[in-house]
């Protein structure tokens, strides 16, 4: 039995993150959450981060988190996650701190917060999901919402005109000198998800090195809000999210030799 084990052990290619619990992700079936959730926890584990990561989530789909990565985490009113993180890192500068937040509270009641810690280039890392709705709450209108989407709120269709414009708030944050690094990903292949955690990765070690703050958005899938299946809900992300929200880094400044 033991030289069988130890064969297995052997030739295993991929093994699930020990910092995953076992709880049930509450996620509808086909949601991007899962997948970023795996990701974070094995970048968390391989760097050794375990018992020194803080992770902060605020209110919407995510708000749950912490019951599934074994790390210590803050729940934050919405939209105050980065003012939380960066108490949290001001005051235990040799943790990593990290926020895990979506569009509907990064990008609309957070602005300012989220504004204000790249600014001051908090040496944080912030983790943004984007899929264009509000997912928890019903599929109304989001900030980012492309024009012509239709949601709960927008069922005609987002107009300019009336709502205004979505924003890219990756773009927005990359002029700002506190921010090093600034990237935009996906999920929704095997290729995507590597980017994924390789830029993940380099957000974790600008912020364990002091190099200001990381901002890591991912452009997500919504199927349930989007109204379509998971499959389908991918490729209305290919086709019409990515031409808009365009993947690849944004902003990357390479640390200054000493």
């Amino acid at each position: 039995m033991s030289v069988q084990v130890e064969i297995s052990e052997r030739n295993k290619v991929y093994g699930r993150s020990p910092l995953l619990t076992d709880a049930v992700m509450h996620y509808c079936p086909g949601c991007s959450h899962g997948t970023i959730h795996k990701l974070v926890a094995e970048v968390i584990d391989e760097m050794g981060l375990q018992d020194n990561t803080v992770g902060v989530s605020p209110v919407g789909c995510a708000v749950f988190a912490y019951n599934y990565i074994d790390i210590d985490w803050i729940q934050a009113a919405h939209g105050r996650a980065c003012a939380v993180a960066t108490a949290v890192k001001r005051l235990n500068p040799e943790r990593m701190v990290f926020t895990y937040q979506g569009d509907g509270d990064l990008s609309a009641i957070g602005t300012a917060e989220t504004i204000h810690a790249c600014n001051r280039g908090e040496n944080i890392v912030v983790v943004y999901v984007n899929n264009a709705i509000y997912g928890m709450t019903g599929g109304q209108m989001a900030p980012t919402t492309l024009l012509g989407m239709k949601t709960a709120t927008s069922p005609h269709g987002r107009e300019a005109a009336i709502h205004g414009y979505p924003y890219k708030i990756a773009e927005m944050v990359a002029v700002l000198d506190g921010v090093c690094y600034v990237t935009r990903q996906s999920v929704q292949s095997p290729a995507a998800v590597r980017k994924t955690k390789k830029a993940l990765r380099q957000a974790f070690e600008n912020a364990m090195a002091g190099r200001g703050l990381s901002f890591v958005e991912v452009v997500s899938s919504c199927n349930s809000g989007w109204k379509m299946s998971p499959v389908d809900a991918n490729r209305w992300m290919e086709e019409n999210m990515f031409p808009f929200y365009r993947l690849g880094d944004v902003k990357v400044v390479t640390p200054t030799a000493i």
